[in-house]
């Protein structure tokens, strides 16, 4: 994460008001087999709950069903305690889909082949977001809200007026690099610092560099350890991490202050009178940590492009997160409200509202979101060849959130080599004993990635 990696730590206040409160956490009917209530719970941003709310409402109610939604912190960590507990809300959308798949695995969730019209939303969704759910052939989760990730922004007026442009392979971006660099200017800014969470932003290049070389099913061959670190693919990825970051008059501070550099802030330096570096890689969520001044005029302050693909014209997944819809309590009430969300216009308002909400419906209309800039990142990934879910995400949490992120910044900040990195990675296997990505009952401990900007409840 976003979008921001999941806060796996979970508030035990939070969770203990709400495993004490004495309503249900599922549906309830009124007698007499009137007005049905669906129990949805989501850990998303406010204003997209407002946004979804205020389209779903009067739709259910045409249905005679009322939807109450719940703000859920540590979604992730409570719904796997009030599924073992047989207290799931009817719906609940996930950041991270391999606890839905791991549930799915034990008989805890509807799958929704029946449920939803597939095939006509495989024409609607972008590539690969029906997939990230799915276990042995069958779906159990809808994506509602998506984030990217991989996107490169630049300070807009001084990028062009050096008559600069997005690159169409990486090879083209490793030539704009060194154009910038021959013109006296810093290409890069960079920061890999998230308190406890340091590494993170490491992780994300990583990942998509892996994406773009080895394509989704490299990816989640990698994913699963049957690709490990220390392999040419990831090597491969390395080298031009490596390239980018490590090679001299690259990046602004150089190498000995990646590790240090709060990945918050790194990219703001591009916004100077004078920028002090033209190129910032993160996800679609960073906007929100511009300078006030840069948010309020986004659109002629920021561009962004994609990473490009290893080839002109290839194969070009993008990776990114998002929230995952699944029926924990089936009923025929909870299948209306399902059918709901499935349609493309549900986030009309959330969009338009100033959220950070992005449709995964590739033809969601781009003029529903007030922002070029929006529209520009909702049309990297719906341009895109297929979906992948982060990496990390849905790795174990030993990996994943561990020496992934520790490795990466020990290697980065000069302290072992990539040899000894990708062997200290690999040493940390995915354990046998559990679905990737699921956390341990009492998992609390794992650092938390920050995927909103400062006073904004964290999501995905």
């Amino acid at each position: 994460m976003p979008t921001r990696k999941l806060v796996l730590g979970v508030s035990a206040v939070s969770a203990l008001t709400l495993l004490a409160t004495g309503c249900s956490s599922g549906s309830d009917s009124s007698a007499g087999g009137g007005t049905k209530t669906v129990t949805i719970w989501t850990g998303m941003d406010q204003p997209i709950i407002d946004g979804l709310k205020s389209k779903l409402a009067p739709q259910a109610k045409a249905e005679g069903i009322t939807v109450q939604w719940r703000k859920v912190d540590n979604i992730n960590q409570l719904l796997v305690q009030k599924v073992q507990a047989g207290d799931a809300p009817d719906i609940a959308l996930m950041p991270q889909p391999g606890i839905i798949k791991d549930l799915a695995s034990k008989g805890k969730v509807t799958p929704l082949d029946d449920v939803l019209d597939l095939p006509a939303l495989q024409k609607s969704m972008t590539a690969g977001t029906l997939d990230v759910a799915k276990v042995d052939g069958k779906t159990y989760g809808l994506m509602v809200s998506m984030n990217v990730k991989g996107l490169v922004f630049y300070p807009k007026k001084a990028f062009e007026t050096a008559g600069y442009a997005a690159p169409k392979t990486l090879d083209e971006l490793n030539t704009l690099t060194a154009k910038i660099k021959a013109d006296g200017k810093t290409p890069w800014c960079l920061g890999i610092e998230s308190s406890t969470a340091t590494g993170w932003p490491a992780t994300d290049w990583f990942e998509n560099l892996v994406l773009k070389y080895g394509g989704i099913d490299k990816y989640n061959e990698w994913i699963s350890h049957k690709i490990k670190f220390d392999s040419p693919l990831v090597r491969q990825a390395a080298a031009q991490f490596e390239k980018i970051a490590f090679t001299d008059g690259n990046v602004l501070g150089g190498r000995k202050s990646i590790a240090s550099n709060a990945f918050g802030t790194a990219g703001n330096a591009m916004f100077n009178s004078k920028p002090g570096c033209y190129m910032y890689q993160q996800g679609s969520f960073i906007t929100g940590f511009f300078p006030k001044s840069v948010q309020k005029n986004l659109d002629t302050e920021v561009g962004v492009f994609g990473l490009p693909p290893a080839t002109a014209g290839g194969d070009n997944p993008v990776e990114g997160g998002g929230d995952t819809a699944s029926i924990y309590k089936d009923s025929p009430a909870a299948r209306k409200v399902m059918k709901l969300l499935a349609a493309t216009d549900l986030g009309t308002t959330a969009a338009g509202n100033g959220s950070s909400f992005i449709s995964p419906h590739k033809d969601f209309p781009l003029s529903n979101y007030p922002l070029k800039t929006t529209q520009t990142i909702a049309k990297v990934a719906y341009d895109s060849t297929g979906f992948a879910f982060d990496a990390s995400d849905a790795m174990p949490t030993a990996v994943g959130t561990g020496t992934f992120w520790k490795d990466m910044t020990a290697w980065i900040a000069g302290e072992e080599s990539l040899d000894t990195a990708l062997k200290n990675i690999d040493a940390a296997g995915p354990p046998t004993d559990r679905a990737a990505g699921l956390p341990r009952t009492g998992d609390r401990s794992a650092p938390v990635r920050p995927r909103q900007p400062p006073n904004r409840p964290d999501t995905n």
